[in-house]
């Protein structure tokens, strides 16, 4: 299970960082973003170390408040949080045709939440590729409790390098995660490569829809604040992915932001005007008894220093995401299947 108290959030605060570079790698991570004067291509040009340091002081803020499974997921009245990123999982493997036997790729697999719950649901085996250290070990743990690790494995890699041969696997996925590549066609590309012929990708993307307006100040700050708290070297239009899937020669069955079909709002969790008590620990007074704790332990040294830093920018995040949200400039949920041509 995910670590849930208050002093497992604070002692996992900065990852495999020594905790005493915690706020140092805190610094360093907010310069690369626009709201501390940095810049798109700087984030690109250092996307290892920006989206490593991202989630390195970050997965313990995330597991606390949201599970073993980072993502949204589109929601219907009376669902909980829980469910409706369960039956989101389950969804993709079924759009996927998942089979028992087939060997599965989850691409940026974070601590594994979604490779457990699909390799459960579809009798798969699932290799789970991700660049962070700290996320591993965590991820590898909660497969041990889980009893999956037998057929679920972890590879520390890089998404746009895979040490994989070709056509390696009989299915990829990759749930917001991609949305961290400096290039999109060169991380589908590499998808592209590791896949069977006549076998399927399927992913949910982070993009910024046709109602963004490059030129409106309040939408570059919406953009910004969602690339600060996210680790995002930029968001792209749902349009961009489209091109990049096709010129890495995938074929697109289908496409759709699933956003528009949600009854309830993708970003309720985050809203502060929206209380749960099954997601207490995301409403206003969950993270204002969360912010206060973290000071108190950050002062007496159970927490390292910059932890209040983090919090920090992660609730900017949640205040641009529910902003891109109700201004429909921006979906966590542009979801797609698409396939390589069985002759390639």
């Amino acid at each position: 299970m995910s670590k849930s108290g208050m002093l497992d959030l604070a002692a996992g605060v900065g990852g495999k960082i020594d905790k005493s570079d915690v706020l140092s790698a805190v610094d360093t991570y907010e310069k690369y973003h626009t709201c501390y004067g940095g810049e798109e291509q700087e984030r690109k040009s250092n996307y290892t170390d920006m989206v490593n340091k991202y989630y390195d002081l970050v997965t313990s803020f995330y597991e606390f408040g949201w599970g073993e499974s980072f993502h949204f997921a589109p929601r219907w009245k009376g669902e909980s949080l829980k469910e409706s990123i369960t039956r989101h999982e389950h969804f993709l493997a079924l759009q996927l045709e998942l089979k028992p036997g087939h060997k599965v790729l989850d691409v940026g697999c974070g601590i594994g939440g979604p490779l457990r719950e699909i390799s459960r649901f579809s009798s798969t085996s699932i290799t789970g590729l991700n660049n962070n250290e700290y996320q591993i070990t965590r991820a590898k743990e909660l497969n041990r409790i889980a009893e999956v690790d037998k057929t679920c494995s972890f590879v520390k890699a890089d998404f746009m390098n895979m040490p994989f041969p070709d056509c390696t696997f009989d299915a990829a996925y990759a749930i917001e995660a991609t949305c961290h590549a400096p290039d999109v066609y060169e991380s589908y590309k590499e998808i592209y490569r590791v896949l069977k012929p006549g076998q399927c990708f399927a992913a949910y993307e982070w993009c910024m829809t046709d109602s963004y307006d490059p030129s409106n100040r309040d939408h570059q700050k919406i953009k910004a604040e969602i690339e600060l708290g996210n680790g995002l070297p930029e968001i792209r239009f749902t349009r961009q992915c489209l091109e990049a899937l096709e010129k890495a020669g995938f074929e697109v069955l289908w496409e759709k932001d699933l956003t528009m079909d949600s009854p309830v709002p993708w970003y309720l969790p985050l809203d502060t005007n929206h209380f749960s008590l099954s997601s207490f620990r995301l409403t206003a007074l969950g993270r204002l008894i969360t912010r206060n704790m973290i000071k108190t332990l950050e002062y007496i040294g159970l927490a390292p220093k910059g932890s209040q830093r983090v919090q920090g920018f992660l609730e900017k995040a949640a205040e641009g995401l529910v902003k891109g949200g109700r201004t429909e400039i921006f979906t966590p949920l542009y979801f797609f299947v698409a396939r390589k041509p069985r002759s390639t």
